[in-house]
């Protein structure tokens, strides 16, 4: 089973191996999406945990009793389409591909399915046409 989160880092709390305990102790993988931490400072994480759900839970269940805040709540990217003037520059930030220009049309397509929520798309566009749902 797959659980895309949001982990977020008291100050500290920053230097733990989160990422090799969760391997480690629960045999859950941590694929990173977006990493945002710095010493003296709290830290975010963006990962999908990968695992049998038992471990999942248990995992999470250790995350929270380290004080690491973690948010598995479903947020989605939302384009304006009628703000969107389809230029392509957040295609070049999505990791996955999720944005991509159609050939022969030129126009921006979303494939919802392939985003990881990572939001590198959002400061990227120029009209503010993409934003987060909560």
């Amino acid at each position: 089973m797959k659980k895309r989160a949001t982990l977020t880092f008291p100050k500290r709390a920053v230097h733990m191996p989160v990422t090799y305990r969760l391997a480690k102790d629960f045999n859950v993988a941590a694929n990173i999406i977006r990493a945002q931490v710095a010493p003296n400072q709290i830290g975010t994480l963006v990962v999908e945990l990968s695992g049998d759900i038992d471990q999942l839970d248990a995992a999470i269940d250790w995350l929270r009793s380290q004080d690491i805040g973690i948010s598995t709540a479903s947020r989605e990217i939302v384009i304006d389409e009628e703000t969107c003037v389809h230029c392509g520059l957040c295609t070049g930030v999505c990791p996955t591909e999720a944005l991509n220009l159609d050939p022969q049309t030129f126009r921006l397509n979303f494939t919802r399915s392939r985003c990881v929520v990572c939001e590198q798309c959002i400061p990227t566009c120029p009209v503010q046409a993409i934003s987060i749902n909560l």
